[in-house]
């Protein structure tokens, strides 16, 4: 009888071990500004996140394990970026999707490399991010070489014989893409008039917009965010400064048109081609608008970052992050809502595309019309 209630035991404590082994979640994280100025972008990340999470765990999970999913916020601060990478480290994260802004994403990848996480970010468009030599960092966006040729190209063509400032605001992301940028318009044979850094997080750009309007500046180019950018061009509008702006893909955000007002109109940059406009996405876009949010700026490129995750982890048939960052990298094409993906060797998206987009009437939109 003791023999047979200590068998029971066993039994019960094998079964339950194996129910704990089969039902264990897969704990993944976004990671980006759920706070702070650019917090309307972390909400994209967020959103995104959450919605590919419940749509893979819907549909049966990764290899038959649900996803459990961490919401990291870094307030695109370098130096939260990678304390928040230890405390992702620590709770067990096997994967992020972040972060946003490359002056963090950098950073974390180190820590992400020595944890054994794989990072693919959905909007890091620095080449350091995947220049560095790390095994375990891919993206889902282009790189800043590729849209500042088109920027730089553009500015060229247009405004030959013009005077140009290319203004930065000193961060990995901003700084970089205006160096680029300006590369390539050099290139094409345009000199800029102007080159000048900003301070992020202030208030009054009048002094730059002053200068910029006495240099008889015909076209800006900002590389940084939004908030910054709307301020600017909302007090070149001010001082009568009609230059035309231009900027990057960080400015794909209603909320440029909120800070700038009408000043906004005619403001264009590049981006992506409109991810909510690719046949993949529409369902999903319709499902998004259903409860009342718009899928705009980086949310699918977040939801297709863990479709990427999970279509490796399914074809790797596990959990090991290197062999899921070598399937990656090996070019094997993913289809994902933001249309199939393939990376290269160093974890860059293969093919990648920029087209121009124009604000007018409180929004934005893909414009075919400039080339």
């Amino acid at each position: 009888m003791k023999k047979l209630i200590l068998s029971g035991i066993a039994l019960s404590f094998a079964a339950a071990l194996s129910a704990s082994t089969s039902w264990a979640d897969i704990t993944i994280a976004t990671v980006g500004p759920i706070t702070g100025s650019l917090a309307a972008l972390g909400e994209q990340y967020k959103r995104g996140a959450e919605m590919a999470v419940a749509d893979i765990n819907a549909a049966g999970g990764v290899n038959g394990e649900m996803l459990k999913l961490e919401i990291g916020d870094d307030a695109c601060d370098p130096k939260q970026a990678v304390a928040v990478a230890n405390q992702m480290a620590s709770k067990g994260v096997k994967f992020v999707a972040g972060h946003l802004c490359s002056g963090s994403s950098i950073p974390a990848s180190q820590v992400y490399d020595d944890e054994g996480i794989l990072q693919i970010s959905p909007a890091s468009t620095n080449p350091l991010f995947t220049e560095g030599g790390h095994w375990n960092v891919a993206r889902v966006c282009g790189r800043d070489d590729a849209q500042g040729l088109v920027a730089g190209n553009y500015l060229a063509k247009h405004f030959a014989g013009k005077k140009i400032a290319i203004i930065d605001d000193k961060s990995a992301y901003g700084k970089g893409l205006a160096d680029a940028t300006k590369a390539a318009m050099n290139a094409a044979g345009l000199k800029e008039t102007m080159a000048e850094s900003i301070n992020p997080g202030e208030k009054d750009y009048s002094a730059l917009v002053s200068k910029m309007k006495d240099a008889g500046i015909d076209a800006v180019y900002i590389g940084g965010y939004h908030p910054e950018g709307a301020l600017i061009l909302k007090q070149m509008r001010e001082q009568g400064l009609t230059s035309q702006m231009l900027s990057g893909d960080s400015m794909n955000n209603v909320e440029f048109w909120t800070i700038a007002g009408e000043a906004a109109k005619g403001m264009i940059f590049t981006f992506a081609p409109e991810p909510r406009n690719i046949p993949d996405a529409k369902d999903l876009v319709a499902k998004f608008k259903a409860a009342g949010f718009d899928p705009e700026g980086y949310t699918l490129n977040t939801y297709a970052s863990i479709q990427l995750y999970a279509a490796a982890a399914t074809a790797t048939k596990g959990l090991d992050n290197k062999a899921i960052a070598k399937w990656l990298r090996a070019g094997n094409e993913v289809k994902t809502v933001i249309g199939p993906i393939k990376l290269d060797a160093k974890g860059d998206l293969i093919g990648a595309k920029y087209v121009w987009y124009k604000f007018d009437n409180g929004n934005y939109a893909e414009d075919d019309t400039i080339q």
